[in-house]
């Protein structure tokens, strides 16, 4: 077995999601779910077929998010994993529970815009992903003025009242 990583590669402000599922029309579902959870997102996923062909599968509403999600399920080739990206303004919070409850999700390995790395063990049979690296390290512990400007910050994007 050999351990090994592969960088998500994509603009600083596009956020993704990672994850696992167990069946070919994990795409089909996929694109159902971020359609209904968010009218008129613009996205792009791609799902590693584990079985049969073998395929890289992809479905979405943007040209430009269709090419990344292909391009990074291509670099990742892990079985049964799949990767979304979301147009600029869309974000992982407003569809994170839609991709969730798709009966073929097993697990999401991230949903962030962070820069990020998978971790992948690949043996003879092929890969799989053992984790992700999300960002970067703590420098450090909030304090007083950290914890409201937290708390200002989500009230004025209007996530908090």
């Amino acid at each position: 077995m050999q351990l090994t990583t592969v960088k998500v590669e994509k603009p600083d402000a596009i956020n993704f999601i990672l994850g696992q599922s167990h069946f070919i029309k994990t795409v089909e579902d996929l694109h159902e779910a971020l359609v209904t959870a968010a009218p008129g997102i613009k996205f792009g996923v791609a799902f590693c077929e584990a079985s049969g062909k073998c395929l890289v599968r992809f479905s979405g509403t943007d040209p430009a998010m269709i090419e990344l999600a292909k391009t990074n399920a291509r670099a990742i080739a892990a079985g049964h994993s799949f990767i979304i990206f979301l147009g600029e303004g869309f974000y992982p919070l407003n569809v994170l529970n839609a991709v969730k409850m798709v009966p073929e999700v097993c697990r999401i390995f991230c949903a962030t815009a962070n820069p990020t790395e998978v971790l992948l063990a690949e043996t003879d049979q092929g890969r799989g992903i053992l984790g992700v690296v999300d960002g970067f390290a703590p420098k450090g512990t909030e304090d007083e003025d950290e914890i409201r400007w937290r708390k200002d910050l989500l009230r004025q994007i209007g996530y908090k009242l």
